[in-house]
């Protein structure tokens, strides 16, 4: 049988040889693709960095506040200090939040928030004194947590007065030594947060003499013995109710509110 021809032989070369080139091909194509999408990526991310930190298009041009009620809204600006002109994605939200954590006390909550494209949002939420101590012919205001935030030369509306009067007693002296002032003034808070309100508006003052022994002057001339901040729930329904059955009473205990006292005097 005679031999393939020169011809047949050349076609088997060629058929042989054509995937090796072709799976080159492939290759170089892809690598072209990959670097392709490199310098593209490249290039985005180059003008993305423009965009936010060099041009004049994403820069802070104006800081809001919302919240306010004692405070202005320039005191917030002031104390705030956000960086006008800035570029807004370089701006310290953190470091603007504990400034005016520091220098406005008055300020229980912030938020700080970036407005795109040009703006700074601050959004704060003001302590409410529930109790007030007179100093100096000044009025400093304490909070629901025991904080004393500002000090005022009037007086807040509706907000009783808070006197420390710890006696020389040998148990009162114990009292304020076991707990100090600051876990004092936590504790008329407290009674604060639980007399009724009906009581707290017309309650004057709220005098601590020990961790046990806090009272209420009423506007009228009445007292409350309330005892400690325990148990104020439970104290604060046997008032409700005690009051109303004695309504001609100055004075009231409810210091064991299972075993509570009324007097004309």
């Amino acid at each position: 049988m005679a031999g393939p021809t020169t011809a047949e032989r050349g076609e088997r070369k060629q058929e042989s040889s054509d995937p090796p080139l072709a799976r080159r091909r492939l290759r170089l194509s892809r690598l072209r693709t990959i670097i392709i999408l490199i310098v593209v990526l490249v290039l985005l991310g180059a003008a993305s960095v423009w965009l936010l930190y060099g041009s004049k298009w994403l820069r802070v041009e104006r800081v809001s506040v919302a919240g306010t009620r004692v405070l202005t809204p320039e005191q917030v600006l002031d104390a705030a200090d956000a960086p006008v002109g800035a570029p807004l994605i370089s701006v310290e939200t953190d470091a603007i939040e504990a400034r005016l954590r520091r220098k406005l006390p008055r300020i229980d909550e912030v938020d700080v928030v970036r407005s795109w494209p040009h703006g700074i949002s601050l959004k704060v939420m003001e302590r409410t004194p529930v109790l007030m101590v007179q100093k100096g012919g000044k009025f400093i205001e304490v909070d629901d947590e025991g904080v004393r935030f500002a000090t005022v030369s009037t007086p807040p509306k509706g907000v009783p007065a808070l006197e420390l009067t710890v006696s020389r007693s040998s148990s009162a002296a114990a009292s304020l030594r076991r707990f100090g002032e600051a876990r004092l003034v936590r504790e008329a808070v407290r009674v604060a947060g639980a007399v009724p309100a009906a009581v707290l508006h017309d309650t004057l003052v709220v005098k601590v003499r020990s961790y046990d022994d806090i009272s209420l002057e009423l506007r009228d001339g009445r007292t409350v013995a309330w005892g400690s901040g325990e148990k104020g729930a439970a104290k604060a329904r046997t008032l409700t109710a005690l009051m109303k059955a004695s309504p001609r009473a100055r004075y009231f205990d409810v210091s064991v509110p299972t075993a509570p006292a009324s007097s004309a005097s």
